[in-house]
């Protein structure tokens, strides 16, 4: 399955994609390996202490090629954070059942019903390979506020201690985009997106967290910066997504951060 860049625009678009180029928000101060979540309807901040790692299973194929990773070298030299793929396991070799959530809210619905191909992003002189950062938009949108990147970067894929891409070939065949499965990874620039943590790890000493992608498809659903109106706890979240108006996933996308009440938070190190 071959899908050419022009193509992919069009189904992004008609996914409404073109929001998720957004403005970045923050209530305070932060330390550059730092962002902003909510949780229990208050702000709080998470404190990034080592990289991400998107876990790769002997039995796995992440990149489609027919080779299952125990026997495919040229599989590990590219992190393939994919959504919906889901892992048993998380880094620390435990059950992923027993690993604490953090759910990434994306914006997937259009302020602007801009579909220009020349509003589109251009890919920076970074990246992987084959990444299509034209899949978001290049000029930000004031309507939409989120928690990653902060405002001292804006552009998709710039998230602190992130993977700069991630893999939405599996998202695009959940979504009934296109008939998989997938004969490729489909690249593109880690989205702008805000975060959700359980009522019980507000506060938490440093731990991994599994990152569930949640889909959000109605823009009176998206969180204010100030957490006055939209999603800002995992009760309201799971309202959404029963109501229809938001979709979640797994992914085999794991972060390794401090979460803190934003009152309590103190400059990182």
């Amino acid at each position: 399955m071959t899908i050419q860049c022009t193509r992919l625009l069009q189904i992004l678009a008609a996914c409404a994609f073109a929001a998720l180029a957004v403005v970045s928000a923050t209530a305070q101060l932060l330390a550059p390996n730092q962002t902003n979540g909510f949780g229990n309807n208050k702000l709080v901040t998470f404190t990034y202490l080592q990289n991400f790692d998107c876990v790769d299973q002997p039995k796995l194929d992440l990149d489609f090629n027919g080779i299952q990773a125990e026997s495919d070298p040229h599989e590990m030299q590219t992190p393939i954070c994919q959504p919906v793929t889901e892992p048993t396991q998380d880094p620390t070799g435990g059950s992923i059942t027993k690993t604490a959530h953090l759910y990434v809210l994306v914006p997937m619905f259009s302020v602007d019903n801009d579909q220009d191909p020349g509003d589109a992003m251009r890919c920076p002189n970074r990246g992987t390979r084959g990444e299509l950062c034209e899949a978001w938009k290049k000029k930000v949108n004031s309507a939409i506020t989120t928690q990653c990147p902060d405002p001292r970067h804006q552009v998709p894929g710039t998230c602190t201690m992130h993977a700069s891409s991630v893999d939405l070939s599996r998202t695009l065949v959940a979504l009934g985009k296109i008939q998989g499965p997938p004969a490729a990874p489909i690249f593109v620039p880690t989205p702008n997106h805000s975060h959700i943590v359980d009522t019980g790890f507000l506060n938490t000493k440093p731990i991994w967290w599994e990152v569930r992608p949640v889909l959000v498809l109605d823009q009176s659903d998206w969180p204010a910066a100030d957490g006055s109106s939209g999603i800002t706890s995992v009760e309201k979240m799971d309202a959404a997504e029963a109501a229809g108006r938001a979709i979640e996933v797994g992914s085999n996308f794991f972060l390794f951060f401090r979460s803190r009440i934003a009152s309590m938070s103190a400059t990182a190190h």
